[in-house]
């Protein structure tokens, strides 16, 4: 056994999710993303003397489908606070947040380990704040330059109990909060913009122990697979450091995504390096069960949910299930193409296959795709009928489709003859000019050379120029050829 074996990571994510929102958390300033520097900003949203903030009332709306999301206990009276440190793009000298009383507590999130197995990570607490400023260190060589168009723009943070054991649990996770965000339309999931960000806690200890390690927070990762790399990074560091004797550094580090490796920051004094003071300017904002059941009836289906209807009710596989729900406006057209066809199966493969190939070609997505749910159950249900052959369908039929959106799927095979042929004395009379071609062929299958069914089969279909139908066909051929 590795002594890397003996070991066992301890690890919490803080997640902190950009909202959706048109203006910033306590300030009617605009929020969008690509702005020309400090222009999105005001007198509240820069603190200066005198101005009062307000609350936005989308973000308590978020929250609260955030918290019913993740089947959170969500709080009645929410207080705000005062998070002060300072930094250069801090423009108040603290961020407006929650300290002591979370609008949401408890719930978890599914993170699915395989086909068959799966893990709920428990979640801390859900609170709202807003985001600081963003300080960029890449364009002049001696000066940092601050913008603070993102100042004020409102944040949901999520954080988890420390269940995460491995880098690719924790990709799992993020992976989930992403999807979940996009589903409840609460955040886009760029983390390439920074609209989804996350800091990981790493420790680790022996297998067994009860006492956690000293803790190790990972910040600026900007993608999943980073965070991914960060901690199994900070992993290894972690044990090779013990196994040497030596102490860890309780301090704050950042990820070098080309090296691979992570650096310090700063340390830490003590486990927080903020002080929390009750926000005077906010009174507290009160969550009737009335308003959480308002918002609760206009969530949308979720994808664990949809998940579950799919493997269980559909009897699609995990893997079918997981690719379709991957991302909303997918599943939503694949929930309305099952409204016109039963055929489930049929209908996930066409999916993932014709049309998501086509999505990829011209890198759109499902809302530009050309073809309404109920065109693309016609073309599926042509197939089941045998009125045309799969291949034809996909091949030919489907292209056709893209381009004329009046005609339908039956219009489109009749005018261009690609109506399957059925018939069995039309194609027996191919099937036997077909056998008549290959004598030799003929001798080896009855010799027990069944594989050679196969030259006979296609050159049945070069007869029928595509048309004939497969298992008619096929029946046909074995009869004739065990004749």
């Amino acid at each position: 056994m590795s002594v890397y074996e003996t070991y066992e990571a301890v690890i919490g994510l803080e997640v902190h999710i950009q909202l959706l929102t048109q203006s910033k958390a306590y300030s009617s300033d605009p929020v969008e993303y690509g702005s020309q520097p400090n222009t999105n900003v005001s007198a509240i949203s820069l603190g200066h003397p005198g101005t009062l903030p307000r609350v936005n009332k989308k973000v308590i709306e978020y929250a609260v489908r955030l918290g019913l999301a993740t089947h959170s206990d969500i709080r009645r009276e929410n207080q705000y606070a005062r998070k002060n440190y300072f930094y250069a793009d801090l423009p108040k000298g603290y961020q407006i947040t929650q300290d002591k009383t979370p609008i949401c507590t408890g719930g978890y999130i599914t993170i699915k380990l395989d086909d068959t197995r799966e893990k709920k990570i428990r979640l801390t607490r859900i609170h709202m704040e807003e985001d600081a400023g963003k300080s960029i260190h890449d364009i002049d060589p001696y000066d940092t330059l601050i913008d603070l168009n993102r100042a004020g723009v409102p944040l949901l943070e999520i954080v988890s109990e420390p269940e995460i054991k491995t880098g690719e649990e924790a990709y799992k996770y993020l992976s989930e909060v992403r999807k979940l965000v996009r589903y409840l339309d609460v955040c886009d999931g760029n983390m390439e913009e920074g609209s989804l960000r996350c800091d990981a806690n790493i420790s680790v200890m022996k297998k067994g122990a009860i006492t956690f390690g000293r803790r190790v927070e990972v910040k600026n990762m900007n993608s999943r697979r980073n965070v991914q790399r960060a901690i199994e990074y900070e992993i290894k560091r972690h044990i090779d450091l013990i196994e040497k004797g030596e102490s860890i550094a309780q301090e704050t580090r950042s990820f070098d995504a080309v090296a691979g490796t992570t650096f310090a920051m700063r340390t830490k004094e003590g486990a927080n390096d903020y002080r929390y003071f009750p926000e005077p300017d906010l009174l507290p904002v009160i969550v009737t069960k009335e308003y959480i059941a308002d918002v609760e009836s206009k969530l949308p289906a979720l994808p664990n949910d949809l998940f579950n209807k799919y493997t269980t009710r559909l009897k699609l596989t995990p893997y079918d299930a997981l690719v379709i729900t991957e991302l909303k406006s997918f599943a939503l057209y694949f929930e309305a193409l099952i409204q016109h066809t039963s055929n489930y199966k049929a209908a996930a493969n066409w999916m993932m296959g014709a049309v998501k190939s086509h999505l990829n070609e011209r890198a759109i997505e499902i809302e530009k795709f050309a073809i309404e749910p109920r065109q693309l159950a016609m073309l599926i249900e042509l197939v089941d009928k045998g009125t045309v052959s799969n291949t034809v369908a996909a091949q030919t039929i489907f292209p056709k489709m893209l381009v004329d959106k009046t005609k339908t799927p039956l219009q489109i095979a009749e005018e261009n003859n690609l109506i399957q042929e059925s018939n069995e004395d039309a194609l027996l009379n191919l099937v036997k000019q077909a056998v008549a071609k290959y004598p030799d062929k003929v001798v080896e299958y009855k010799n027990g050379k069944l594989c050679v069914i196969g030259l006979f089969m296609g050159e049945l279909m070069k007869l029928s120029k595509g048309k004939a139908d497969p298992k008619v066909a096929n029946e046909l051929m074995k009869k004739t050829l065990e004749a």
